[in-house]
């Protein structure tokens, strides 16, 4: 028997006022067995021990009493039934309930999440499940036995809490069958929207947490990518849905409306190169996943200072708490590019056509930068130990630079990689360029570069808008241009961190084409299985002298990275190998290639996502392992030519019982001398790190 939970929409989906169920306790006795409640529970962070969940009330009115309740700690408590059992609580019953007979889970329940509450009743027992496991049983004495018994006052209307606490009910199901509650749990679990932050690109954060995005006109404006997860309890993708974006004012959720100076909608979405007023654009769930890529036409200065907030939610559905998801605060600001001062502090060093053949040939590496990356775990065999106290935060080495006194001359780009960067916004005359349709060289110019404009816009784009340009530029140029673009863009960008990923374009689009063509042999898709023995040689070659290769379960996510189900198309494959090649890149190197074969202790892991890190670092579902416990990987958010491509990251347990991610910093010098803890040390913000433990013999050569 089932039973609809009150007012709810069609979609399962019930605010927790609106949760109404009728119990018969006399068809316990007369079936001879019980009946179970079962459902899923989404409670706000706002819920706090004390709120009633669920109140029990007899048929034809009478006092409310507590069915489903938080007790301390957050912790959920379930009561005998009322009008059923004899120890049932009374209308002068209250909180803390410890005078009373009840079932109380050992953890504390979780908010801002879904999970399954299954309730069984007969007639001396009571039994709470939650997740499909039982966390509670009693037994309790029934009242059909005393003499003053009424058969008829057996009609419970099980009512949701009108209180302040925000909770939602989804699927609620009465069964006059036991043992079905796992059965229950397993089939149709619901949805939740968030956003996934280590997939965000072209976002500065403050001290205070607020994002600072550039905006404003066109000219001035960034692109800046937030990814959206739509995922149901048990983590699987959902389909057919789509997601829209909208600027909302941070304080009270108001949409920031266009005004009547501003001809632009306040926020902007570009889709295959072009912009939309973002409301308009909805983007498909693709495998449980949708990737926008915004632009802020509207300032904060011109509203008042106020923050902003990107807000989501999901198209065609009902508004719930758990389907809509706000970014972090934003202060969207205007920045001048055009002065962007290069100071006379310490000048950036010069790629030369050495620093391709050392980075292609496997004799150097290295940049630092910030890590913000998703991350994953194996085998807690694998998990080693720095000392604890001493890890200091990484930040960026942005450095400024002296300016240029002699002007460069120019080279015209051909018209592909023309178009890529001027697709993405309308071109002031600041972005302007010259409609060539081939690299050119004057007569008599032995220095030959980039336009300003192109190097600025590849300075000021996002990821996406310098892969598409690096893939149009880098195969018609040869070696010596390419440095000069990477010594210009460090130059203007006043740091390094873009310099590797650009001197390694043409090989990586190379090497990508000729692999993508022994594995599709020319046809459009190609067999998964087909694809892995082509890789795992490749990488296995980059990577020599390593004997270490890749692992089925390295292999399982290079298919989540490329989107991929048992086939992979050109697309897919081109996503895999912008991540996995820098990858490559970095394990060539000595030091590293070293820690990567070293397998007595896995210094390295291999291929793994944060949640699967985060899971080695604890010892069990609530307890973290003892600080300075570590795991270094490879953010797989990071894909060429992103600047943290292909580097290594620690994740530890901080002195503080809590994890965080830290970026490593390995230059070419400390790559090819000194032992791991040297290499390790070689940088300032970590020169008080201390010694690692249980570091092997063999590694400190």
């Amino acid at each position: 028997m089932a039973a609809p939970p009150g007012r709810g929409g069609a979609d399962g989906y019930c605010d927790l006022p609106d949760v109404r169920l009728e119990l018969d306790p006399g068809k316990v006795r007369g079936g001879g067995g019980g009946f179970t409640v079962c459902f899923w529970l989404y409670l706000s962070s706002s819920a706090r021990p004390s709120s009633v969940i669920l109140h029990q009330v007899a048929e034809g009115g009478g006092d409310k009493v507590p069915f489903l309740a938080l007790g301390e700690g957050n912790k959920l408590i379930l009561f005998p039934l009322l009008g059923f059992h004899r120890e049932a609580p009374t209308p002068d019953s209250s909180y803390p309930w410890t005078d009373i007979t009840n079932l109380t889970e050992v953890n504390e329940c979780p908010l801002d999440n879904w999970f399954h509450v299954g309730c069984e009743v007969t007639e001396n027992i009571m039994r709470l499940h939650i997740d499909g496991d039982l966390v509670a049983e009693t037994h309790l004495h029934s009242l059909y036995n005393e003499p003053d018994y009424q058969d008829d006052a057996n009609q419970i209307n099980l009512l949701g809490s009108e209180d302040k606490l925000e909770g939602y009910v989804y699927n609620m199901e009465l069964s006059c069958m036991l043992g079905n509650i796992q059965q229950q749990f397993a089939k149709n679990p619901p949805f939740k929207l968030s956003i996934d932050y280590s997939c965000s690109d072209g976002i500065e954060e403050g001290d205070d947490g607020i994002w600072n995005i550039v905006g404003g006109k066109a000219s001035c404006r960034r692109n800046f990518i937030l990814e959206v997860i739509l995922v149901d309890a048990f983590g699987e993708a959902a389909k057919d849905r789509e997601i829209v974006a909208s600027l909302v004012y941070a304080d009270n959720g108001a949409l920031v409306e266009k005004s009547r100076d501003d001809s632009e909608p306040p926020l902007l979405i570009s889709c295959d190169g072009i912009e939309y007023p973002a409301v308009s654009r909805p983007l498909p769930i693709i495998r449980g996943r949708a990737l926008f890529k915004l632009k802020i036409s509207q300032l904060s200065s011109k509203c008042d200072n106020k923050l902003f907030r990107i807000f989501f939610s999901t198209l065609g559905m009902k508004r719930y708490t758990f389907l809509e998801a706000y970014s972090k605060p934003i202060r969207c600001i205007s920045r001048n590019r055009t002065s962007r001062p290069l100071g006379s502090a310490k000048r950036i060093g010069s790629a030369s056509m050495d620093d391709i053949k050392s980075i292609n040939n496997c004799e150097g590496f290295g940049h630092s930068g910030k890590a913000n990356g998703r991350l994953q775990t194996h085998d807690p065999s694998s998990v080693v130990c720095f000392h604890p106290s001493k890890f200091s935060k990484i930040e960026d080495d942005v450095q400024k630079t002296s300016s240029q006194n002699k002007h460069a001359k120019k080279m015209v780009l051909d018209k592909g990689a023309q178009d890529v960067m001027v697709s993405d916004s309308t071109a002031s005359d600041y972005d302007s360029m010259d409609a060539g349709s081939s690299w050119s060289l004057s007569d008599g110019d032995d220095v030959e570069s980039f336009s300003d404009a192109e190097i600025f816009r590849y300075c000021l784009d996002g990821t996406h808008e310098r892969s598409k340009f690096l893939r149009a530029a880098a195969p018609s140029v040869n070696e010596d241009d390419l440095i000069k673009l990477a010594n210009q863009v460090s130059l203007y960008s006043g740091c390094t961190h873009h310099r590797n990923q650009i001197l390694i374009s043409k090989q990586l689009l190379q090497e990508g084409a000729d692999i993508w063509s022994i594995i599709s042999k020319n046809n459009e898709r190609a067999l998964w299985s087909s694809a892995v023995p082509e890789m795992k040689a490749k990488f296995l070659e980059i990577v020599h002298p390593s004997n270490r290769g890749l692992s089925e379960q390295d292999f399982e996510v290079l298919r989540g990275i490329a989107g991929c189900g048992d086939d992979i198309g050109r697309d897919e494959f081109d996503k895999l190998w912008s991540w996995l090649y820098p990858v490559a890149i970095a394990l060539s190197k000595d030091k590293i290639n070293r820690l990567w074969d070293f397998t007595a202790h896995r210094w390295i892991e291999g291929l793994i996502t944060l949640q699967e890190t985060e899971n080695a670092l604890r010892s069990s579902r609530d307890r973290l392992m003892k600080p300075g416990t570590f795991v270094l990987r490879f953010p797989t958010t990071r894909s060429w030519p992103h600047p943290d491509a292909g580097s290594l990251v620690v994740t530890y347990v901080g002195s503080d019982n809590s994890i965080h991610h830290r970026l490593l910093s390995l230059d070419v010098s400390d790559a090819k001398s000194g032992n791991l803890e040297d290499l390790l040390l070689k940088e300032p913000e970590l020169s008080q790190l201390g010694r690692v433990d249980r570091l092997p013999s063999s590694m400190q050569s």
